[in-house]
């Protein structure tokens, strides 16, 4: 039997790798989804209209040339390239097809933290895997406690918060995908497509809750005061308070158009998070006492 770990976005991935090389039962390859699927458009993504569509919203929220889609999934031992040609999570899926029609000995461990972006990633996977029941697994840490480096008992959400060592525990919950799942998951992310929320929050278990676009903009002007703040401070403050923190370059992109709407005043370049400043509306901050680094007013 060969195997291959999946996970979603890069920072699961050091860990994972640390953890397959204290078990050679876990040794296999371990490959990573880039996109977070629990931001943006979904409509029709089972389409080369409805990945296009999302590419041009990466596109529009990012300040680099490539958008998050195009980046590379990689192996443990090779970096994802970052150039514009380079193949996408939907070349990866084809790929781990493939493989999986070639060789009839190959199993798929999928690993997922209880956050939105896992959680929806899982159900886009699995939507496509139904002629491969059998040998696809899931390992949902779920609500589980794990052992933090201190000793202590504590509740993860991100697979990359897990010490490697407590990863040989987690593998016993791995489980094939059952029939009816695959069905009821499957439908589940047809409705996610269908309904095009723009945020997909995580309620428990395995249930997903979509918000529109704007539904941390009143959080995000919450924490603007009346002088200039540096952009990445106020997302941090937004993201402190949250259960399941949500990117910085989402919350960066509704900055903008916070901006843009002229609900918040900006200095700098709006480009990435770091690059600009806000402040509520208003007479302008008094240079001489205002600084960049000030807390933020709230």
């Amino acid at each position: 039997m060969s195997l291959v770990h999946i996970v979603f976005g890069q920072s699961s991935v050091p860990v994972l790798t640390e953890a397959v090389g204290m078990d050679e039962k876990m040794q296999g390859e371990i490959l990573y989804f880039e996109d977070d699927l629990s931001v943006g458009p979904l409509f029709i993504l089972d389409t080369k209209e409805g990945q296009a569509n999302r590419r041009l919203w990466w596109q529009q929220i990012s300040s680099v040339t490539a958008p998050v889609t195009e980046t590379a999934a990689a192996t443990v031992t090779t970096a994802a390239p970052q150039e514009e040609d380079a193949p996408g999570d939907a070349d990866l899926f084809r790929q781990i097809k493939a493989r999986l029609k070639e060789d009839t000995t190959l199993e798929v461990w999928v690993w997922a933290g209880q956050n939105a972006r896992d959680v929806c990633g899982y159900y886009w996977l699995i939507s496509q895997l139904y002629d491969f029941a059998g040998r696809i697994h899931i390992i949902y840490l779920n609500n589980l406690p794990f052992l933090n480096d201190k000793g202590a008992v504590f509740y993860p959400t991100h697979l990359h918060q897990i010490l490697p060592k407590e990863f040989l525990k987690a593998k016993k919950l791995a489980r094939a995908v059952s029939l009816a799942e695959f069905e009821l998951d499957g439908e589940e992310w047809h409705r996610m497509m269908n309904e095009n929320a723009g945020i997909r929050l995580l309620e428990g278990g395995k249930k997903i809750k979509g918000e529109p676009t704007l539904f941390y903009d009143k959080e995000l002007l919450a924490q603007t005061g009346k002088e200039f703040v540096k952009a990445w401070r106020v997302a941090q403050q937004v993201t402190g308070k949250l259960k399941y923190p949500v990117m910085d370059q989402f919350l960066g992109w509704r900055l903008k158009e916070l901006v843009r709407e002229g609900r918040l005043e900006s200095k700098g370049e709006l480009k990435t998070i770091r690059d600009f400043e806000v402040k509520l509306p208003g007479e302008p901050a008094d240079e001489s006492t205002a600084t960049t680094d000030n807390p933020i007013a709230g």
